[in-house]
């Protein structure tokens, strides 16, 4: 049960660049958390990125989203998103970077 309201798209001018400001938009929806309704409001680049991991993890996003909800150490529920988000792909970017440690050089492969 989702209700989206996305506030206005706006374009600005800053310095002769102009930026659009979308991306930073907050977007608004309505989810079931814990069997009751609450808002939750997160910037349009969250939305996406939380629904990515869900689908990644083969999770309907509502059951992403009460996940996080009963493991937040936050009162607000869409700062525990964006936090969930941001340690996702640290986390992914990390393991990365590991793993593309312990390969060898190609210089070091032999021919």
């Amino acid at each position: 049960m989702q209700n989206d309201t996305i506030i206005q798209n706006m374009d600005r001018t800053d310095g002769g660049l102009t930026r659009n400001v979308r991306g930073f938009a907050v977007v608004k929806r309505s989810v079931v958390v814990g069997g009751h309704k609450t808002s939750v409001s997160l910037e349009d680049a969250f939305w996406t990125s939380l629904k990515d991991i869900a689908t990644r993890r083969g999770l309907p996003l509502s059951t992403q989203i009460d996940a996080i909800d009963r493991a937040r150490k936050t009162a607000n529920l869409s700062s525990a998103i964006r936090l969930f988000v941001l340690d996702y792909f640290r986390t992914r970017a990390i393991t990365s970077v590991f793993i593309g440690e312990r390969q060898p050089s190609p210089s070091a492969v032999p021919v």
